[in-house]
């Protein structure tokens, strides 16, 4: 099958973005094509186009700049770049643009992240799939002149542009930041080198290297964060930073070697906002822990329920004005920075607020932790739909809990809530619950993993 059949371009063009194996999945062919429809498709007279560290990317990203081209669209090449890197540019230059990454999956994997002017996202609802019917459609021949290709170094004011947002002083702070291979190996130094009177940089799998040697670039897995854990305690660090492979995430490790949940970074991040802005609209999806709201709430702020999802967060931003948004999943979203997502710019949030109190992180962290959360566990089943209906029904007259379907299911009781929502791309449903102590998160938890894995 070519990759650019209807039902190869159906399969690898999903909710927010375009990911596949390479090369069968995702080629140059796919991404030249993708090139000459997304021009029309969004109006851009100039695309800026990055890629990361992946042995495919630098062809991919090449290939998509000749496709826009040919579709009479210039195109600013800025290399080798994060995925928030790519925001800034957008963001600042004022053009729509494409990162090409497959973010946090195995060295297999390629894909393309796309945005409006001003790092507006593209997801299906917002032009992904007209896109993509352009793309498995036939092929229409451009009327206009062909665009230039330049190239353009964005990298040094993308930093200093994050630490006018975030500005980092007091106390000298010593920092492990595990890059694993990927893009934050480039942008870290770049960040770090400007506060170098503020922070010791130790630096672990800065090395820009697809095939991930060390370990997946996905921190959200414990089994990736084992490293630098160890490495926090051996070197008597006061926190550890981990970045996905595009670096568009970041979770972060405190000084006992804790790993951090991002629902208390996102309280932490929100108070700070909300210092500074007192009364705003701060996004939190129904997955974050039922902690963020009550803070925002007793802050004197707004808080925000949503979807999970990048699209649906930065719209709702957009709709309210939000100054700050988090997720369970370390994506941080900042009004002041494109309402885009910037793991490196939620670190040095996380810098600034413990370089400016004498506490370990674990001290000044527990302020802003409640609730005991289970994590997302994932389970394979059969048919997504029949197994959510089937929890839904166990659940229906629980005494006192109430019921949604925002994202999912979930069900709400005053010492617990869980909700279970089917991926947008595997047969699995994702369960998440928290409780008022770990007792009664363990029992929830496990009650309603029986049911999605009992036998149908």
């Amino acid at each position: 099958m070519s990759t650019t059949d209807p039902a190869n371009t159906h399969a690898v063009f999903k909710a927010y973005d375009v990911r596949g194996t390479v090369p069968d999945q995702v080629d140059e062919a796919l991404a030249r094509r993708t090139g000459a429809c997304f021009v029309p498709v969004v109006g851009a007279s100039t695309v800026v186009v990055g890629h990361d560290m992946r042995e495919s990317s630098p062809g991919l990203a090449g290939a998509f700049a000749a496709g826009a081209a040919d579709a009479g669209a210039d195109v600013i090449m800025i290399g080798l770049a994060s995925t928030d890197q790519l925001y800034f540019a957008s963001g600042d230059l004022g053009h729509p643009g494409v990162m090409f990454t497959a973010s946090h999956n195995p060295a297999a994997y390629n894909g393309i992240k796309m945005c409006r002017a001003g790092a507006q996202p593209i997801g299906a609802e917002t032009g992904l799939l007209e896109i993509r019917d352009a793309v498995s459609g036939p092929v229409r021949a451009s009327t206009r002149p062909p665009g230039r290709i330049r190239r353009r170094d964005v990298l040094e004011a993308y930093a200093a542009h994050l630490l006018t947002l975030a500005p980092v002083s007091g106390r000298r702070l010593k920092v492990v930041v595990d890059a694993g291979n990927g893009m934050a190996g480039l942008t870290a130094p770049v960040v770090f080198e400007r506060i170098d009177d503020q922070v010791d940089l130790v630096p672990m799998y800065f090395e820009l290297d697809g095939t991930f040697p060390h370990h997946e670039a996905n921190p959200i897995e414990p089994e990736n964060l084992v490293d630098l854990q160890k490495r926090v305690l051996s070197e008597g660090a006061d926190l550890g930073l981990a970045f996905d492979g595009d670096a568009d995430r970041c979770f972060v490790v405190d000084e006992l070697g804790r790993a951090v949940s991002p629902s208390t970074l996102t309280a932490l991040i929100a108070a700070r906002a909300l210092a500074v802005e007192p009364g705003a609209s701060v996004i939190h999806n129904l997955i974050t822990s039922r902690y963020v709201p009550e803070l925002v709430r007793e802050l004197g702020g707004t808080p925000v329920r949503t979807r999970v999802g990048h699209s649906y967060i930065k719209a709702t931003m957009a709709e309210t004005n939000a100054v700050f948004g988090g997720e369970h999943s370390g994506h941080f979203y900042f009004r002041d920075f494109w309402r885009a997502d910037s793991g490196m710019l939620a670190a040095l949030h996380t810098l600034a607020a413990l370089a400016g109190t004498d506490e370990p992180l674990s001290d000044l962290l527990d302020t802003y932790s409640r609730y005991v959360l289970s994590g997302e566990v994932n389970s394979a089943v059969a048919d997504p739909a029949e197994t959510l209906a089937m929890v839904g029904s166990a659940y229906a007259e629980t005494p006192g809990a109430t019921i949604d379907h925002l994202d999912g299911l979930t069900v709400t009781t005053d010492e617990w809530w869980f909700n279970v929502r089917p991926s947008n791309t595997e047969p699995l449903l994702r369960l998440n619950v928290e409780g008022t102590d770990d007792p009664t998160m363990s029992r929830v938890r496990d009650d309603v993993l029986a049911l999605i894995r009992s036998p149908q």
